[in-house]
């Protein structure tokens, strides 16, 4: 049986074995993470928009407070101006893309459900930055369709993120590889996909998890071998990859 300090040079050695995102695993870790450079520094109307969507049915659809703070970052860091938002839910990763944008910054908005939306409306709008944000109730892939048709599009985004229906996911990136710029940057969300990206075939994954698996897979393999963009796969939140289009 393994004496304490023991299992600590053990726990030690597997963690330099790994790397440090290994520590990410640990609760306190993350919980530290939130406490010392996130909390303290989120703006108070993402703050009380994270609350609110707390208390909804779907809270596990929102964008983490940790890459909520990451977008808003990278935004600022690429002068972003003209972007577009695939996925909005309440609409947290919205507004910290609003709040990182110009005030003639815009985004464009789609999702599916305007209810969801509309619960985190009145606080986007209290925060002084829905003026950015043209809204789309329905599929995104339609509109997509008519941009890519139109060449003034093409090239016109600094900035996509897509947080959105998986199995679509491929789709998506083929149109929106057109409309993104050269230099310009688009954010996948849940490319880690609650880590089953790395369970075995028999692991006991929800329904959902093992019926997306597949798709968050074929993407990762599909953007890892696009010659058209730079790709960084960070494990912040569910796993995000930033694809930076190059040609």
């Amino acid at each position: 049986m393994a004496t304490n300090a023991e299992g600590t040079q053990n726990e030690a050695g597997r963690h330099q074995e790994v790397g440090h995102k290994s520590l990410l695993q640990s609760d306190a870790l993350y919980q530290y993470i939130l406490e010392t450079s996130v909390y303290p520094r989120e703006p108070e109307p993402m703050k009380e928009l994270r609350e609110i969507t707390a208390k909804h049915p779907w809270n596990i659809m929102t964008t983490s407070a940790d890459e909520g703070q990451f977008l808003n970052m990278l935004l600022k860091l690429i002068n972003a101006k003209n972007t577009m938002e695939i996925g909005v839910y309440t609409g947290y990763s919205l507004l910290a893309t609003a709040l990182a944008l110009p005030e003639d910054g815009k985004i464009l908005a789609m999702d599916i459900n305007r209810e969801n939306y509309e619960l985190g409306l009145p606080v986007i709008e209290k925060a002084g930055v829905a003026h950015k944000i043209d809204f789309r109730e329905g599929p995104a892939l339609p509109v997509l369709d008519l941009m890519v048709e139109d060449e003034k599009n093409h090239g016109a985004y600094d900035f996509i993120f897509v947080d959105a229906d998986k199995d679509n996911y491929i789709n998506y990136h083929k149109r929106l590889i057109e409309l993104v710029k050269v230099g310009g940057v688009i954010g996948y969300d849940n490319t880690l996909w609650n880590g089953s990206v790395v369970a075995p075939p028999d692991a006991p994954l929800r329904k959902y998890v093992r019926y997306y698996r597949d798709f968050v897979l074929e993407l990762n393999k599909a953007l890892a071998a696009d010659p058209r963009i730079e790709i960084c796969m960070l494990p912040v939140g569910d796993g995000i990859t930033i694809c930076r289009r190059i040609k």
